[in-house]
């Protein structure tokens, strides 16, 4: 039997995934000074490596992005890719235990992909649904799994472990990485990575010219943003 190439892609990328995950684990061992941040050389090195990306080729793409591309036609952008990851933020919802907002996610799907149009327009936070974000992550830290150190990786960003494995499977239950053909697939997701990227330009000036030290000063607020997404804005004062 044929094996087409969507298999060999998805399959590629979730190995990928698996594989660097399971490379983080075997840096315990050499374990740094920093007990949040003990593979700190290895993060280094990787963030060197995200900046060269992002300068060389993300960052001027999405500047051209954010100055070519209308503002309607860029807010049905983040309206279509928020809706496509509704049905999963809702499935969070609901393995955290919050059945009431598993309810809304569920409702804001079915209100945007019909009356907003497959997501274009966000109708249902104009009738009082409200957004969530939830991912896998969240949900295994709700379950009390620890987070595993802090990690960084290019083009995906910071992360920590635990959460490198909720990110892997977000990806696998991405729709969008079953749309055919490969080219269309493709295609939406470096859309989806410009969009996001063009979202977050206002915020480099802050973060260059606030930051001495340019990864602990990411790190630092990655750690800070997870928490108050963990504890859906109501983190405690301190860590147990």
């Amino acid at each position: 039997m044929q094996i087409s190439t969507q298999r060999y892609a998805d399959h590629g990328w979730r190995a990928l995934l698996v594989g660097a995950a399971a490379m983080v684990w075997s840096f315990a061992a050499a374990a740094g000074d920093n007990p949040r941040d003990p593979y700190e050389g290895f993060n280094r090195t990787m963030f060197a490596v995200h900046e060269s990306l992002d300068q060389a080729v993300i960052r001027p793409v999405a500047k051209g992005y954010e100055r070519a591309v209308p503002l309607p036609v860029k807010a049905g952008v983040g309206n279509f890719f928020g809706n496509v990851g509704d049905a999963w933020i809702g499935a969070n919802s609901l393995l955290q235990g919050k059945g009431g907002d598993a309810g809304v996610d569920l409702a804001r799907l079915l209100v945007n992909s019909t009356l907003g149009i497959f997501g274009l327009f966000d109708v249902a936070s104009e009738l009082g649904l409200e957004k969530h974000d939830e991912d896998f992550g969240q949900t295994l830290a709700v379950w009390g799994v620890g987070d595993g150190g802090y990690l960084f990786w290019p083009v995906i960003g910071p992360r920590t472990v635990r959460d490198t494995a909720g990110f892997v499977a977000d990806v696998s239950v991405d729709p969008v990485g079953r749309v055919d053909p490969v080219r269309v697939r493709n295609s939406l997701r470096a859309v989806r990575v410009v969009d996001v990227r063009a979202s977050l330009l206002p915020s480099d000036k802050v973060v260059d010219e606030a930051a001495l030290d340019k990864y602990a000063y990411i790190r630092d607020a990655y750690f800070q943003r997870r928490k108050n997404q963990i504890h859906d804005g109501r983190p405690p004062r301190q860590d147990d």
